[in-house]
């Protein structure tokens, strides 16, 4: 069992809205691994940057994601630093990995700079988003088996693209 399709992306590049409803339009159920981080550790993902650290996170998210991947058959959508983890870069090979890249205006906007977003929050929230998209996209880029830019498409265009971008690489591997 893997799942259809992996989503990939920074905050606000619209994993949350585009994951379901990709689900829905193939008629497969939807996973997020965040979602599973929560349920493991019985705490919000900011309590446990909080309490635990970065590194503890980053190991349970690791673990969450290895089990999702060989678990689920769907549509599976990935916290924003999932990939910064060499295992997890290592268990997305061979999968469909969809990246939602977003430029760093409409992240920003879209993100809100929530509290609630952990490596967010601080001093100067727009100059750390802005550091987490330089060292992020290499390995988003490096991951992906396709790209969609998010920055001017409505989630319901993102829907379709991914769509499309799913059926190309079908008829590739046919």
């Amino acid at each position: 069992m893997t799942p259809r399709a992996v989503i990939i992306g920074p905050p606000g590049s619209g994993k949350s809205t585009v994951g379901p409803a990709l689900a829905a339009r193939l008629g497969l159920a939807f996973r997020d691994s965040d979602d599973d981080i929560v349920a493991s550790a019985g705490k919000p993902i900011t309590d446990i940057f909080a309490e635990e650290g970065e590194p503890a996170f980053r190991a349970l998210e690791e673990e969450m994601v290895a089990k999702a991947l060989a678990e689920h058959e769907g549509v599976l959508s990935l916290g924003g630093g999932a990939p910064i983890t060499p295992g997890t870069r290592e268990r997305l090979a061979g999968h469909t990995v969809i990246f939602l890249n977003v430029g760093m205006a409409a992240g920003v906007q879209r993100a809100g700079l929530s509290t609630a977003r952990p490596l967010l929050a601080g001093v100067n929230p727009r100059a750390t988003y802005k550091a987490l998209l330089d060292a992020r996209l290499p390995v988003y880029r490096e991951v992906a088996t396709f790209e969609i830019e998010t920055d001017r498409l409505t989630a319901d265009e993102v829907v379709e693209a991914a769509l499309i971008g799913l059926t190309e690489i079908s008829k590739e591997r046919a």
